[in-house]
Formats: structure tokens, sequence, C-alpha cells
């Protein structure tokens, strides 16, 4: 297990029946500052690859000895049969020694050309502004992407057109396509500012929806689909920045309270060779509603959004005409609380139904819906939520998820029919314990990641829905030996009454020479043997002399 799962999974911890000094010198012995500061308790990281379009292979970069870079090679799953794609030498900009240093990489649908980001800023809280390049696999020629009048580290969200001879992006709140065959750069939008953003997001969407790239190509890159936000009349936030410089400064954010003024927010759709921009006639006032996910609704005339009221306990899914504007809702879902946005929404069936994950009946469940709203399928009935969804296996027909049907503190993989049906366990029942995924593009193999209170992790890679191991990524040998040379006394899983018929999974870890007959601290904060309480209500003094 990692350490986050460790520190989480030790809620109670009995460790006053040994000595301090102990357990800060005893390397045999597990404390709470080794779970949180020992790095021979962290597990081996296993080789980090990226998943082919078609699922039939993955890529991964493989350093050269004695040079800074590598080679990105093309990799079988099974055989393991490794084709270099992209040489050291291609990535080494004209006029430079060094290779670029790819964050992220993503190859055209047609494999001609591969998109790189690279040299990376913050934005917030993650790294979404930095370089993009472009490799023409057939000529090795590079280029930088954003032409002359782009400063270093000012492009975000660059993708390839479905056709992969044009590239999208955002700079300066504005957005732009780049011809790839003549690098002719077009401006979609030319009004972005501070205050007016195009194809990305203020705060408050970053904070409150995890949004960060804001449009999408169409199926059949004729459009782009985009959002705006209007920020104008947002007032500002001071941060105060006390480590930057030798003195304080402030720095204004833009920030909404609770009640006063919020961006404006609306959804267009645009040529990707410029034009005036459609915008869809979103209901409600624009600066009290979120478009909180929007996306193709598998087809280039339509867009799907997901529409709250500023409350957030109301969600409409909307369907949008693309060419008038004109929307039309399909889907409500309502809480007297909150409603969650919903990240896996997935259409499937020839774009005639589309997934979506929804609490309506008390559970967190998978259902399967009709483009109209007309129909809606409970996937996974059952008193139980679903954790996430794994991946859908289109061609197959079935939809794999996590969950803890049994046992909040066992996680699993389960498959169920895209038509309905009954959820079949495929996490073996020899591994009890936390089971993570993350499968291909087309479900056919997953990355399964093991382990357990007892067993760090062990990552395999894996056959669906079979779940046949086709071989070992990372054993974590090493990890493997040294927890297990610990010194542990007895664990015990508990169950907490947390009142209003609420209960919590607890772990209670004892250490390895707890003496149950022995007295401990009995302070607030302190656990004692129920030998010990007995003797303190009579008058006895304990431990800690209180």
């Amino acid at each position: 297990m990692s350490r986050r799962q460790l520190t989480c999974q030790v809620v109670l911890l009995a460790l006053a029946a040994a000595p301090l000094a102990a357990q800060v010198t005893d390397p045999s012995l597990l404390t709470v500052d080794r779970i949180f500061k020992d790095e021979s308790l962290a597990p081996a990281p296993f080789p980090r690859f990226v998943w082919a379009a078609d699922g039939k292979s993955y890529f991964v970069f493989e350093p050269r000895e004695g040079s800074k870079g590598g080679d990105l090679v093309k990799v079988d799953p099974v055989s393991l049969a490794k084709v270099i794609v992209v040489k050291r030498e291609q990535l080494v900009p004209t006029g430079d020694t060094v290779p670029l240093q790819p964050t992220r990489f993503t190859f055209s649908a047609d494999g001609r050309r591969l998109l790189i980001f690279t040299n990376t800023a913050r934005v917030w809280r993650l790294n979404t502004r930095g370089d993009y390049w472009v490799l023409d696999l057939a000529t090795s020629a590079l280029r930088k992407l954003g032409g002359d009048s782009a400063t270093s580290q000012s492009l975000m969200f660059a993708k390839f057109a479905p056709q992969g001879d044009r590239v999208a992006y955002v700079r300066s709140n504005n957005l732009y396509v780049e011809n790839l065959s003549d690098h002719r750069i077009t401006a979609l939008t030319r009004d972005g500012s501070v205050t007016t953003i195009n194809g990305t997001f203020d705060w408050v969407y970053e904070e409150e929806f995890d949004d960060r790239d804001g449009f999408r190509w169409s199926p059949d890159g004729s459009r782009i689909a985009y959002w705006q936000l209007d920020a104008s009349g947002v007032r500002d936030f001071l941060l105060i920045n006390d480590t930057d410089s030798l003195y304080s400064f402030t720095k204004p954010v833009q920030y909404p309270k609770a009640g006063t003024t919020n961006s404006a927010v609306r959804i267009g759709t645009v040529s990707a060779a410029g034009g005036d921009t459609r915008w869809m006639q979103v209901p409600g006032d624009p600066r009290n509603v979120y478009v909180a996910r929007m996306e193709w609704a598998a087809n280039s005339t339509q867009m799907v959004m997901q529409h709250l009221n500023r409350l957030q306990n109301t969600l409409t899914v909307l369907i949008g005409s693309a060419l008038t504007g004109i929307v039309q809702p399909i889907l409500v879902e309502k809480d007297s609380a909150w409603v969650d946005v919903v990240n896996d929404w997935t259409w499937f069936d020839h774009g005639r139904r589309f997934l979506w994950i929804s609490d309506r009946d008390g559970w967190r469940h998978a259902y399967s819906v009709s483009r109209d709203g007309n129909d809606v399928k409970l996937l996974t009935p059952g008193a139980y939520d679903i954790a996430n969804v794994v991946g859908i296996d289109s061609i197959g027909g079935s939809l794999y998820f996590r969950a803890s049907p049994d046992n909040a503190t066992q996680r699993y993989l389960f498959r169920v029919p895209l038509t309905g049906g009954v959820a079949t366990r495929l996490s073996p029942a020899s591994q009890p314990g936390t089971h993570h995924y993350t499968a291909s593009p087309d479900s056919r193999y997953a990355v399964h990641v093991h382990s357990s209170l007892t067993r760090p992790p062990v990552a395999e890679l894996i056959k669906l829905p079979s779940h046949a191991v086709v071989r070992t990524l990372s054993e974590n040998t090493e990890l493997r030996a040294r927890v297990a040379a610990l010194k542990r006394g007895a664990t015990r899983f508990v169950r907490v009454d947390a009142g209003n018929g609420t209960t919590l999974d607890g772990v209670v870890m004892y250490p390895a020479d707890f003496d149950s007959t022995m007295p401990i601290r009995c302070c607030s904060m302190c656990t004692v043997s129920r030998p010990a309480r007995r003797r303190l209500t009579t008058g006895s003094r304990s431990i800690c002399g209180t």
C-alpha cells in the first residue's frame, strides 16, 4: 500500500504502550512519523505509458544511457515487441543540442504527426500553459506552434483536428487554429482579455467544477465549440504573498463572494476557418447559472451541456443545435442539497444512448439514457454506490466499474451489460483489499494495482474481461521485504457509530508489544485499556499523572 493509503486507513493508533524513544529509533517499528516521512516505505513507481487510440499497443519513453532524453517506443502489450516511433535526435530543435522533454504527447488520428507539450507553467493548480511543438513523423520536421508573436509558455490546451491537419489552442484568452501545412494562423476570437475569457475558465469554474480546457473540436473538424466567460463586475480578492520577495505584496484574484456578481457564461460554436460565433440559447440569467460540462453529442451538428442553477441543486442536460443555437432539455436531476456534475457520460450504441451517473434513487448508480432522454435505464441496481467508471467496451456491450457492495474497506472491479443485467465481479476473490484500474481506450486491457492494509501495491497488465495477467509491471519486492520486517501487533477493523444512522469504518493498529492489561496515558486524546479505565474510575493515577 502507498503511504497515502496507509495514512488514510490508520484511523485509530494505540502507540502509547511502547516508549516514544523506541518508536523513533527502532527501524523495525512503524510510527506515525515514519508513515508521513520515511521514503523507504514509499512504493516504487511502475513504468508509465500512454495507450494508442486503438488500444492495441502503448507508447513509452525509453531513456538512452549516457545522454539526455530518449526514444519514443511503441510496445505490443502481449508480445512486448517494440518499435521505435520517434528517435531522440528527432526531438532536438534546430540550433539546439538538447532534445525536448515532453510533459504530454498526442498522436494525430492518422498517425502522421506528434503533438508535444513541454516547458510548462502553472495556472492556479496545474501546469496548463507551456510550449507546443509538432513533429512530422515522415519528414522529421519539428516546429514550434504559435507563430512569431507567441511568447514562451503562452499556449494552452492545443489539440489536433480530427483530420490531423490543424491544431487549435488558446493564447491570451483567445482561440486560434494553426494549419500544419503552411502554419497559417487563424484567430477565431479577438476579444479575449482579463475579463473576457475564451476557451478556458476563471477561478470559480476551476474551483467548483474542475474545468480548465474550454473548447472542443467537432467530430468532422469543421467547427469548434467553446465557453466564453465575462468576468467584468467580479470584484478582486487580495491574496497576500509573503514568500516571493523581501517585502510582502498583494495579488488580486477575481473572486465572487456568496451573493455577489458572478462571471456570465455562454457557449458558442464557430467555424474552424473563422467567422461569427453562433451562441447557444442557454436559459436563465448567465450570471446566475453554470454550464459545467459541454461536449459534442456524438455528431457535428449538436452539443450536449450540463446546466446548473447557482444553488447547484438542479442540473439540466441540454441538447443544443450548432446551426441555430436552439436548445432543449432532455434530463433533469434535482436534490434538496446539491447535485454533482457528471464526468462519465460517454455516448455509445452509435450515438443513440449515453452513460449517466446519478444518485436519484439514493445510491450512486450508472444509467443508460436515450438521446431524447425519454428512456432512462438503470444498469447497476442494488444497495451500493459505484465508485467510478473504469471503461466502456462498446463492441462487447459492457460497462466496467469499481464498487464496494459488501464492505466499504474492499473495492473491486465489476462488469455489467450495457443493456442491463447482473453485475459480475472480476477482481480475484483471493485478493481482498483495494483494486485500482486504468483501462485501455477499447477496454481490452487495463493496468491493475492491488494493495491491502498489509500488502504493498503490485501493478499488473491484465486482459478484460478475463482479468488474466499479461505481465507484472511492478512487484515492489524491496518494499514488501521492508514491510514484512516490521514488528507489528494485532490489527482490528472496527465500525464507529457517527450518529444519525451513519457508521464509519476504521482500523486499530496495536504496537508490537502492546499489553492490554497495562494502564496507558488517559488524557482526552488517549485510549486506555478496560482494566486501566476501571482503575482510573476508582481513584488510581494514570501514567501521565492526571
